[in-house]
C-alpha cells in the first residue's frame, strides 16, 4: 500500500446523514428508545466523532475513515459495529 492510498482510506467518502443511515441500519434501536445519534467529520482529528445520547447522558468515540469506507462499500462492518456496539452497550449501562 502507497502513502498515497493509506490518505485516501483517511478522506470520508460520505456524508454524515449517509454514515448515520448507514450506523441505523446495523444498530435499528438507534434513534429509537431515547437513544439520539449525532455524527460529524472531526477535520483535526481526520476521523468521524460519534455521539450517542440518552436522556441526560452522552458518550462519545471515534470512528476511523477506513471503518466507515469499508462498511459503507459494503465489504465488512466489524470495525464500525465494534466502535458503536461498545458505544451502545455502555449508553445502555449509564
Amino acid at each position: 500500500m502507497s502513502n498515497d492510498d493509506t490518505v485516501l482510506d483517511r478522506i470520508p467518502m460520505y456524508d454524515n446523514n449517509q454514515l448515520c443511515e448507514k450506523i441505523r441500519s446495523v444498530f435499528p434501536d438507534i434513534g429509537k428508545c431515547g437513544i439520539d445519534l449525532k455524527l460529524d467529520f472531526d477535520d483535526e482529528k481526520k476521523a468521524w466523532i460519534v455521539d450517542l445520547t440518552k436522556g441526560s447522558h452522552h458518550l462519545q468515540t471515534h470512528l476511523e475513515p477506513e471503518d466507515a469506507n469499508i462498511c459503507m462499500e459494503g465489504r465488512q462492518c466489524v470495525g464500525l459495529a465494534m466502535q458503536i456496539g461498545q458505544l451502545r452497550g455502555n449508553i445502555d449501562s449509564v
